[in-house]
């Protein structure tokens, strides 16, 4: 070795400290710790948030279950004439039998595509807390569901009978004779003889027969639209059951007129506080030679309103109002033409009857020929065509709480193209 150079020695390890290094670099265990250090939270928390994810999923599901329950059943309140009120509580009530939390609830309802259809909409929308993924995310979940039921379908009637429990609610018997042009006959009477059709001479042709309760029937009973009654339907709503009666206190305060007063042609109506033309007769009106009546409110308070042989009675716009107990007997041989308004407060009704006089009952009888274009509504009480009577040439239509057809009464009508009563409609979910 040359003088001035520096030699440093290195010791070479040991066998021992050879075994031991080696086995230091085989052993991993402290890796994986590090790695499963790393990878478990990430783990836990993906489990954790698929399992949130289902049980948000799984809520969901249940909600548009609820909407879909309370859209059917609020488009079935909705077919029977119930309101927006009623359609927002009956979905609610609906909805939280179904598990619905409180949220938010709309019902909204808009027409149909196809005519005299109408779609109800629900929505509803549900706020929860967050579970697991709260230590991720900040706010609340929103979970909402929709819902469309459609009603839709339907046959017009001409007769319609509100009772909801009389026995022969609807009554053709004896030799009457009625022919319903393009409608249908509808009770609402739960009775297992809602419509009552007896004595083998009667006789009806009509669209169809629908009952809530059931039906008896003969071979006089001839329908076009369906091969039997159709029983067990949901109650037709009152299509009137909306119009507000004169008031009592502004009736009270107008003059008792008599048949003298409306003979000359140049009378003039009198008013109610609320503006709108009437007169009233006190005691009944009994109508005797030629009559020709103005539009306007002609109010029967109390006795009987009677068109005698040989009488004419005539009139637009009209609409007679029965209060007190007041009917109508059109007797004899009275020559009647009389049609409805076609706008204001009670457009489309020719008889009104006050709901307050329950039991009366309004007879159509004798050989009285008739016109009535309208509406004779009397849902408290009753009309009976009896006698000979014959009402024809007009589309009348008849809601009364219980009707008859009896003698050898004539009775040819059609549906309102304006104020229709829909029966027979469908309810389904289409969305």
């Amino acid at each position: 070795m040359d003088k001035g150079t520096n030699v440093i020695a290195v010791e070479k390890p040991s066998p021992r400290l050879r075994r031991l290094s080696r086995a230091f670099m085989k052993n991993d265990g402290g890796a994986v710790a590090v790695i499963a250090a790393i990878a478990f939270p990430v783990l836990v928390g993906a489990m954790g948030l698929g399992a949130e994810t289902g049980y948000w999923y799984m809520e969901q599901r249940q909600l548009q279950h609820a909407a879909d329950v309370s859209a059917h059943a609020a488009a079935i309140r909705h077919r029977a004439g119930d309101q927006q009120p009623a359609l927002e509580s009956t979905a609610l009530g609906i909805a939280s039998a179904s598990g619905y939390a409180p949220g938010t609830l709309t019902v909204s309802t808009k027409p149909g595509l196809s005519a005299g259809s109408t779609k109800v909409t629900v929505e509803l929308t549900e706020t929860h807390a967050r579970l697991f993924s709260s230590v991720f995310v900040g706010g609340p979940v929103a979970i909402s569901a929709r819902a469309v039921a459609e009603v839709k379908g339907g046959s017009k009637a001409c007769v319609l009978a509100l009772s909801g429990s009389a026995s022969g609610a609807v009554t053709v018997t004896g030799s009457t004779q009625v022919q319903l042009s393009g409608c249908s006959v509808v009770s609402n009477s739960s009775a297992a003889d809602a419509f009552l059709m007896k004595n083998g001479s009667a006789f009806m042709s009509t669209d169809c027969v629908y009952t809530v309760g059931e039906a008896v029937t003969t071979t006089g009973l001839t329908m076009t639209g369906c091969s039997e009654p159709v029983e067990r339907v949901p109650p037709t709503p009152d299509p009137f059951a909306s119009v507000a009666e004169p008031d009592r206190l502004q009736v009270q305060l107008l003059p008792c007129r008599t048949l003298d007063y409306v003979s000359n042609s140049t009378y003039l109506l009198d008013r109610l506080l609320s503006g709108l033309a009437a007169i009233r007769f006190c005691g009944g009106l009994d109508i005797k030679g030629t009559i020709a009546l103005k539009p306007g409110l002609y109010i029967i308070d109390g006795g009987e309103l009677t068109v005698t042989a040989g009488a004419k009675l005539s009139g637009e716009g009209v609409t007679f109002y029965f209060t007190n107990s007041a009917t109508a007997k059109l007797l004899g041989n009275g020559d009647i033409d009389l049609t409805a308004p076609a706008s204001g407060p009670y457009a489309g009704l020719l008889f009104f009857g006050s709901r307050r006089d329950a039991g009366v009952v309004h007879q159509v009888t004798g050989n009285s020929e008739s016109t009535l274009e309208g509406n004779l509504y009397i849902p408290s009480g009753r009309i009976e065509f009896t006698g000979n009577s014959t009402v024809s040439g007009g589309c009348t239509q008849i809601v009364a709480n219980e009707i008859t057809f009896t003698g050898n009464s004539t009775m040819e009508t059609c549906a309102s193209p304006t104020d229709e009563i829909i029966v027979g409609k469908t309810v389904s979910l289409v969305e």
